[in-house]
């Protein structure tokens, strides 16, 4: 009976993973921040593709021309926009 057989692993990870300890707060609070985080990157290298002008500034100085645009320079996002410019 492979179906009771697979229901009784899910409960035996069930079992492990509820005595594990929470997860630490930081990892709770950037976990939250990442769809918003991916989608503001997103548009950054949007931008950085269509105006060679902002992305020659953020070549040179990512923080300063984040805040420029109005964006807080996280290090989540500074990490997902370098990230993104250098793939494209």
């Amino acid at each position: 009976m492979a179906g009771s057989h697979f229901e009784h692993d899910e409960e035996a990870l069930g079992r492990l993973l509820a005595a594990l300890p929470p997860a630490p707060a930081d990892w709770v609070e950037s976990a939250a921040h990442l769809p918003r985080t991916r989608h503001d990157a997103d548009r950054i290298v949007e931008l950085a593709e269509a105006d060679q002008q902002f992305r020659a500034a953020a070549m040179e100085n990512l923080q300063a021309a984040l805040r420029e645009i109005g964006y807080e320079p996280t290090s989540p996002l500074l990490a997902a926009v370098r990230e993104r410019l250098e793939r494209s």
